[in-house]
């Protein structure tokens, strides 16, 4: 039997609802999004600058 088969139970022994399960992987997405999105824009305004710079002469 592999893991995917066997329910998660969480820290009380029960197992977790489909609910539950949506709410924590829809969170952790949202953080993982968030990361990237910051990552992207630090790099697009590092990345804008020497464009700028490039065009202004």
């Amino acid at each position: 039997m592999s893991e995917e088969t066997v329910p998660q139970q969480g820290g009380s022994g029960q197992p977790k609802g489909l609910l539950q399960q949506m709410e924590e992987l829809m969170a952790a997405l949202n953080a993982d999004l968030s990361a990237l999105d910051a990552h992207l824009q630090a790099a697009g305004d590092s990345g804008r600058g020497v464009v700028e710079e490039g065009q202004a002469g």
